[in-house]
């Protein structure tokens, strides 16, 4: 009966989202570090990032820290590299491992960074022909550092939290102080001004957190996770906050209620409902056949995304090394690549 009243909450939160989905409301420029809601992780991308309810390894610590207290190893780590659009670059790096055993939890450390390549800066200049100047060739930088912390508090329920350093320095600007008239000027129209080069740097603290329920009906696993939460900070003059998403997850090995094929096979759907502080609601659906715990194939499917609805990757596993790849078909922007790689002992 409980699993039954979970099952019907969880199916009337998607369904409220799905219908808010479809309203008209425009939410924009809500929010600021948007490369923190970019998801570099292969498996994650190539089931439409709908992981909040599953385990991943120390690489749940970018969908849902909860996912971490189940690490069946010592020690996972996880490299990915991710080819996103106009050149930009995205790698994340994340390591987990359980002290005493796991009797104390699991610990788990996150890198995330962007490469946004180089640009040819320009500044207003009315003095020049053209009406700017050039100031020479400038680049942008992102970087996220995570302490991670996940346990499970008892054989069904788990919790864990992700607390990261960002880092976002997008260059300097020229800011006209003290503005005036011209002394000089017989009209008495025109104004100087002095002028002074400002730092547009923020460090903010973002945090992560989530939960995990194994509902003890064969494979069903429910999970919740509230993702970027941080205070408001701005460079000028508008104030922004991070990407801040609260996301529902349902998941399940389908081939349980098939007995005679469940031998070394696995069919796991996912389903994920996420609201966004910076655009619609969104529902998240992923699939994951993984045949004789060496090859996996995967797909996915995102609403409410214009470009990038859906999704598809494979996984390879070998001498304990987990090679996946998730392709990605971006509309206007042709595609995004991502590639991860896995190590656990």
């Amino acid at each position: 009966m409980k699993v039954r009243i979970m099952l019907f909450i969880v199916c009337a939160l998607f369904v409220a989202m799905y219908q808010l989905n479809g309203e008209e409301r425009v939410k924009l420029a809500q929010s600021g570090f948007k490369f923190l809601s970019v998801v570099s992780d292969a498996r994650g991308a190539a089931m439409a990032e709908a992981l909040t309810s599953l385990e991943a390894g120390s690489s749940s610590l970018f969908f849902n820290p909860a996912g971490m207290a189940t690490l069946s190893r010592g020690l996972d780590l996880s490299v990915s590299q991710n080819q996103w659009i106009a050149d930009i670059r995205h790698y994340t790096f994340s390591i987990a491992f359980r002290p005493g055993h796991g009797q104390y939890g699991v610990l788990g450390f996150t890198i995330q960074s962007v490469d946004y390549g180089e640009f040819y800066g320009t500044r207003v200049n009315q003095t020049m022909p053209e009406g700017f100047e050039d100031t020479g060739i400038f680049s942008l930088k992102a970087m996220a550092l995570g302490l991670g912390y996940a346990r499970q508090l008892t054989d069904r329920f788990s919790v864990g939290a992700h607390v990261r350093f960002v880092r976002q320095n997008l260059g300097e600007s020229m800011v006209a102080q003290n503005v005036r008239l011209d002394p000089n000027d017989p009209t008495g129209t025109a104004r100087i001004a002095d002028t002074a080069f400002t730092s547009n740097r923020l460090v903010p603290l973002v945090v992560d957190f989530g939960t995990r329920f194994h509902t003890g009906y064969k494979s069903l696993v429910f999970g919740m996770s509230i993702r970027n939460f941080s205070n408001e900070v701005k460079y000028a003059q508008e104030g922004f906050q991070a990407p801040l998403m609260f996301t529902l997850g349902i998941s399940m090995n389908v081939l349980d209620f098939f007995d005679p094929f469940q031998f070394d096979h696995s069919l796991v759907i996912s389903i994920d409902a996420s609201h966004h502080r910076d655009h619609p609601e969104q529902i998240k659906v992923g699939l994951e056949y993984q045949a004789l715990n060496i090859v996996s194939l995967r797909c996915g499917y995102m609403s409410a995304n214009d470009e990038s609805s859906l999704s598809y990757g494979i996984g390879v596993t070998a001498a304990g090394i987990v090679v996946d790849y998730a392709y990605t078909p971006f509309g206007i922007f042709n595609k995004v690549q991502r590639f991860t790689a896995r190590f656990s002992l």
